[in-house]
């Protein structure tokens, strides 16, 4: 098995390379051995399955903070279906890689959707017990990027809600926080009132906006924020607040 090929396709190394190995080790590929030296991948898979629930609603609430529990279980149904991890498993050719037994071989498990998701499932599982969340986390982003990227896409986002999504996508992912919106300032009418409000990261005033409603105002000052933070960067907004 050409282990340093698989790690420079998924950008990443293994500190136990006995977990890669089970991860794309398949059920049918120890029948007939005799005891077995090495476990076929349906514990990484259990594993896998979990971390990826917990990234991918960590995900989708960082990028659609205005959305319902409803809205995001169809999102992340999606997301990691058969379908769409079989998807993403072809992308990184681990059908090639998979260790199977002979009836597998011959009925072309390489490309079932069935195996190509569970493996891509065990390897998460792999990568969270050798690195741990974060890393297991990178590999799933890295994965589902074509997927994650589209999900702006979706009918029914708005130019509004992708600014203060943006935002808060951006400050979790740099800054592990959340913007914090304060309103400064309420003037005018009833019928006609203006808002003014500011939002925060990590205490530091980031954007500023006006609007007739305090979701206008917000989604001003989430744009500001935004082109702020992205002419500063991650290393800037890090020195802003040490």
């Amino acid at each position: 098995m050409p282990i340093e090929d698989i790690q420079r396709t998924l950008n990443y190394v293994f500190k136990q390379e006995g977990l890669l190995i089970e991860a794309l080790t398949h059920r049918s590929f120890l029948q007939g051995q005799g005891p077995a030296t090495v476990q076929h991948n349906e514990r990484l898979e259990f594993l896998g399955d979990a971390v990826l629930g917990l990234v991918i609603s960590e995900r989708l609430i960082a990028i659609f903070p205005q959305s319902t529990e409803g809205e995001l279980s169809k999102l992340k149904a999606g997301l990691i279906s058969r379908v769409t991890l079989a998807k993403a498993a072809k992308r990184l050719t681990l059908g090639q890689w998979l260790r199977l037994g002979r009836g597998e071989e011959v009925s072309s498990g390489r490309e079932k959707h069935s195996l190509l998701a569970n493996a891509l499932e065990a390897l998460i599982g792999a990568v969270y017990l050798d690195s741990g969340l974060e890393a297991a986390r990178q590999v799933i982003t890295r994965a589902l990027a074509t997927e994650i990227g589209s999900l702006r896409e979706r009918p029914g986002l708005t130019g509004d809600e992708d600014w203060k999504s943006r935002l808060q996508e951006w400050v979790h992912k740099h800054e592990g926080t959340n913007p914090q919106y304060r309103l400064i300032q309420e003037s005018g009418p009833d019928h006609q009132k203006l808002f003014e409000l500011t939002v925060e990261i990590h205490g530091t005033i980031m954007g500023r906006g006006e609007g007739r409603t305090k979701k206008e105002a917000e989604q001003r000052a989430a744009e500001q924020a935004y082109m702020q933070v992205g002419r500063q960067g991650s290393d800037g907004m890090k020195n802003s607040h040490e």
